[in-house]
């Protein structure tokens, strides 16, 4: 499956951003798909997954409550609404996916990932 992430972009402190992920090239409603963001000089980590039905959801503890990820199979999508942004959520956020149908909060389990897209959040 191939992944193209957008809707990245700059915002003020507390504003909303929705990104998007669209998949192409297999079924989409059989993989479970997650967001990862990656900040200067840091480590790649977990910020959201979702399982194939939209069923089952989890966050990252610095996200929750702020964060919602959810899909549309039928137009092969995922989103992620981020809302009351922070400047420490100012990263590159990549979505990824695997099949199966399940996700995981690891990185490494998952072998598709879309390019990326920036999110810079100002103080």
């Amino acid at each position: 499956v191939q992944l193209q992430a957008s809707g990245g972009g700059l915002v003020q402190t507390g504003g909303s951003l929705r990104l998007s992920c669209a998949a192409s090239g297999r079924t989409f409603s059989g993989y479970g798909m997650g967001w990862f963001r990656q900040a200067p000089g840091k480590e790649r980590e977990f910020v959201a997954a979702i399982n194939w039905s939209a069923s089952s959801t989890s966050y990252a503890a610095s996200v929750k409550g702020r964060f919602t990820i959810s899909r549309d199979n039928a137009k092969n999508t995922m989103y992620l609404q981020m809302n009351s942004l922070k400047p420490e959520d100012t990263a590159v956020y990549y979505c990824a996916g695997a099949s199966g149908g399940g996700y995981s909060t690891s990185p490494k389990a998952y072998p598709y990932w879309g390019q990326g897209t920036l999110v810079t959040v100002s103080s």
